[in-house]
C-alpha cells in the first residue's frame, strides 16, 4: 500500500559511464549550473563548452575509469544501498526515493513519478551536511521549481543542512574511531572547496572575511559554508576527544586560487616539509565516497604527500550506507 508521504534524497551525480562522451556530458550539465559557476549565462556557456570541458574531460574520464567498479560508480551504488535501508526503516510512513542533481536517476524522472503517485507531503533531503548554494541550494532550487508546476502541489518540507545533528556526528565519529588516532602526527578535516564569492553571497552586509568563520558558527554566519565546516570539525574533534592542535581544517577540489583556503594539497606539502610523517584525512562534507575521496584523497593526495617526504596518508571512509547514517536520516525525516 502506498504511503501518503514521500522522501526524495538528492546527491550530486556521476557520469553514466567513464567513457569520454558520458563524462563530457556530465561536466557540461554540472558546470553549466548557474549556482556552480555564478557568472552571466552566456559567459558561463563559453567557459564551460569551449574551455573547461575540452581541456578537462580526458583527465576526468581517466580518473573515473580508475574509480569505476563492477557495480558502476561508488557514489551511485552507495546511494542505492542507502535508499534501500532508509526505505525499509520508513516503510510504514514514507515512500523513499533518491535522485542525482546531474545525470541519472534524474530529479525530473523521480519527481514525475512522485507527482503521479499523488503524495500529500514531500520531503526534499540533500545529503550534504553543510549548506552551500552550489549543492544544497541548487538541489532545492531545481526541485522546488519543478514541483511548482504540478497541478496539485503537496506540502513540501526541506532539509537545508545537518552538520550539527548528533546522529550525523556520531556516525562520522564511529568511522574515525576505527583508526588508532595516536598513530598519526596530524588529522586533516578536508572539505570540498567553493569560490569565496559564493561564501560572500550569504551575507546581507560585508563579506565572509569580515567574520571569524574559522572559529565556527556564531552571529549571522550560520549558512556560511566556511563557518559550518569549521564548526563541523570542532564538533567532531570534541566527539573523538583528540587534541585540537593536532588537527587542521582545509578545502580541496579547487578550480582557481580564489577559492576558500587553506587548500588541502598545500597543507599536505607544508606538513611534509615540516617533517610530518603520518596523516589521517577525514572528509565530513561527503556522505558518500566518490571521485573526490577515493581518487583525489586516496590516490593523488597520498602520492603527493609521500613524494614530498611524508610516509603514510590514510583516508577515513565516508558514511556511505552505514547503519548510523541510516539512523541519522530516519530521525531527521521523522522530526521534520
Amino acid at each position: 500500500m502506498q504511503n501518503k508521504k514521500a522522501v526524495l534524497m538528492i546527491s550530486l551525480g556521476t557520469p553514466d559511464s567513464p567513457g569520454w562522451f558520458d563524462v563530457a556530458s556530465y561536466l557540461r550539465q554540472f558546470l553549466g549550473d548557474g549556482r556552480i559557476i555564478n557568472i552571466p549565462s552566456f559567459l558561463r556557456f563559453l567557459l564551460v563548452n569551449l574551455i573547461i570541458v575540452p581541456t578537462r574531460t580526458f583527465s576526468s574520464a581517466k580518473a573515473y575509469k580508475e574509480l569505476w567498479t563492477d557495480r558502476g560508480s561508488p557514489l551511485k551504488y552507495h546511494m542505492e544501498d542507502l535508499t534501500e535501508k532508509v526505505r525499509k526503516e520508513l516503510s510504514s510512513t514514507h515512500d523513499v526515493f533518491y535522485a542525482m542533481r546531474y545525470k541519472n536517476p534524474s530529479i525530473d524522472a523521480r519527481l514525475e513519478e512522485m507527482e503521479k503517485n499523488g503524495y500529500d507531503e514531500v520531503i526534499l533531503f540533500p545529503v550534504f551536511p553543510q549548506y552551500s548554494s552550489a549543492a544544497n541550494g541548487s538541489f532545492l532550487d531545481y526541485s522546488l521549481k519543478k514541483i511548482a508546476n504540478w497541478v496539485v502541489i503537496p506540502s513540501v518540507k526541506t532539509v537545508d543542512q545537518f552538520y550539527d545533528n548528533e546522529d550525523f556526528l556520531e556516525a562520522f565519529s564511529e568511522n574515525i574511531k576505527k583508526f588508532n588516532l595516536n598513530e598519526y602526527d596530524k588529522v586533516i578535516f578536508s572539505y570540498h572547496g567553493l569560490p569565496m564569492s559564493q561564501l560572500d553571497e550569504v551575507y546581507e552586509k560585508g563579506r565572509c572575511d569580515d567574520r571569524e568563520c574559522e572559529d565556527g558558527v556564531g552571529g549571522d554566519n550560520h549558512h556560511c559554508y566556511r563557518a559550518t565546516c569549521y564548526e563541523t570539525t570542532k564538533l567532531l574533534v570534541e566527539k573523538i576527544n583528540i587534541d585540537p592542535d593536532k588537527t587542521i581544517t582545509s578545502f580541496q577540489s579547487r578550480l582557481d586560487s580564489k577559492w576558500v583556503k587553506p587548500f588541502s594539497d598545500k597543507v599536505l606539502e607544508e606538513f611534509a616539509a615540516e617533517g610530518v610523517k603520518k596523516v589521517l584525512v577525514v572528509s565530513p562534507s561527503f556522505t558518500g565516497d566518490c571521485l573526490e575521496t577515493i581518487i583525489e584523497i586516496g590516490d593523488e593526495y597520498k602520492e603527493l604527500f609521500t613524494e614530498k617526504g611524508g610516509q603514510t596518508l590514510d583516508y577515513v571512509p565516508s558514511l556511505n550506507s552505514n547503519d548510523n547514517w541510516v539512523k541519522c536520516i530516519v530521525n531527521i525525516i521523522r522530526g521534520v
